[in-house]
């Protein structure tokens, strides 16, 4: 059962970002965002509620804990390590090709690894660092591929937020790791999507509200909703599949890193995007190296 719910997490994943890109297309960026993370915080506030004013929750999944500052404090800081790789990773995903972004996205366990190295003292053994090596090939050859598109990895600015919002993301996860071992899943995960939404709230009324009429207009789109569906879901089928008896988080995150094959099929067959063939040969490597790093975990 939970290696169903972390192949559903997966496919969940690539349909988050394939909804990103469609609700960035032409569309400003901060009200995309904040509107994402208000609609997380309206699927998770009720359980809040539910947990804090009646018993219905209680021993089930859903139940969260009352905590006071003292464990808020650390999902304050979570929600703001997330937001600054998604405020980087939308700028990114709008301006790229998502057949670009999701493989870049995809090296994100090489950079968790190389952080519980300096961070955690870690070691890699054989099979991790052939992982990294192919990794560092793949993204070398995915600049090749972006060259052909008029995007140079070395100069564009987009480039880089893509990897910024990829070294944000690795933080999360190494903090993620500090988080799960002290507090309860659920708490974390509906708290910090409420912190997000407020903190996005003050960015939206701060930096884009005043300048909106400067910027690229914000139009709806229903994919702004799906972006929020699916990150939800896929979440919680991740923490559900980690709660399960004899779960191995190495194959869950191993597993969830697939979802770049459902972003990088679709940004085939909807996006019509260009320089498929090289592209897919990039793709293939950054999941050889993932497996070399699930067999080097399994070592």
């Amino acid at each position: 059962m939970w290696l169903a719910l972390a192949f559903l997490s997966a496919s969940l994943l690539g349909l988050y970002d394939v909804s990103k890109k469609q609700a960035l297309k032409g569309n400003a960026v901060i009200p995309v965002l904040f509107l994402n993370t208000l609609f997380s915080s309206f699927i998770f506030a009720p359980f809040i509620i539910m947990s804090a004013t009646t018993s219905v929750l209680d021993d089930t999944m859903l139940y969260v804990p009352i905590h006071g500052w003292e464990v808020h404090k650390f999902i304050v800081l979570k929600s703001f390590i997330v937001l600054a790789s998604w405020l980087f990773g939308y700028f990114g995903m709008k301006h790229l090709p998502i057949t670009i972004v999701g493989p870049i996205n995809a090296t994100r366990p090489v950079m968790v690894l190389l952080g519980a190295l300096l961070i955690f003292g870690e070691r890699l053994n054989a099979y991790q660092w052939v992982g990294v090596l192919l990794a560092i090939v793949s993204f070398m050859l995915l600049s090749r591929s972006g060259k052909k598109e008029g995007i140079d990895f070395r100069h564009n600015r987009w480039i880089y937020f893509v990897i910024l919002a990829s070294v944000f993301g690795a933080v999360s996860a190494l903090y993620d790791k500090y988080l799960m071992k002290r507090f309860d899943s659920m708490m974390v995960q509906s708290w910090f999507t409420l912190y997000q939404s407020i903190i996005m709230g003050v960015v939206l009324m701060v930096l884009w509200y005043p300048k909106r009429k400067q910027t690229s207009p914000f139009r709806w789109s229903w994919a702004i909703p799906l972006i929020s569906i699916f990150l939800c879901v896929a979440d919680f089928a991740y923490f559900t599949s980690l709660s399960q008896a004899g779960s191995l988080i190495s194959v869950v995150s191993m597993v969830r890193r697939g979802s770049v094959i459902v972003s990088f099929l679709c940004g085939a067959l909807l996006f019509r995007e260009k320089n498929l063939r090289s592209k897919a040969l990039d793709l293939l490597l950054v999941l050889l190296g993932m497996l070399f790093l699930y067999i080097g975990s399994k070592a």
